[in-house]
């Protein structure tokens, strides 16, 4: 993926290295949701000190961001908890909510006990280690 202007949500963003990659290369916009204030509070910090303004942090709940979100995104990666309960549901509770621009992608970070190569949308799913990446379109 060309990350060149296009625009990217970050859900579960943790310390949010992974938005802070996509506007190195060149992302218009990154939006990052992460509940825990500390990881919000770092995040935050390493965008003042790299002078970033196209990364915007939410602090909240990603299902009640996901509830009311309206924006369209070219790329959305979550990297939920791995014991997440809701884990094997959150392909189909972001693909439904139509936030992902036409040819956009989803990327779900997730253990090897989770397997969604029989979702309609999967497209592949790559290992690394331990961490498996599931792509979807």
């Amino acid at each position: 993926m060309d990350f060149d202007g296009i625009d990217m949500l970050d859900l579960f963003a943790g310390t949010g290295g992974i938005g802070i990659e996509c506007v190195s290369r060149g992302a218009r916009s990154v939006t990052a949701v992460e509940l825990a204030h500390v990881q919000q509070n770092w995040i935050i910090s390493c965008c003042r000190q790299l002078g970033i303004r196209n990364l915007s942090v939410i602090r909240g709940d990603v299902f009640k961001f996901l509830n009311a979100c309206h924006t369209r995104y070219d790329l959305v990666f979550a990297d939920p908890p791995y014991a997440l309960p809701e884990l094997p549901l959150l392909p189909n509770f972001i693909l439904e909510k139509d936030i992902l621009k036409e040819n956009g992608w989803l990327v779900i970070e997730h253990g090897k006990d989770t397997d969604f190569t029989s979702h309609p949308r999967h497209i592949e799913t790559r290992t690394y280690g331990s961490v498996h990446f599931s792509f979807f379109q």
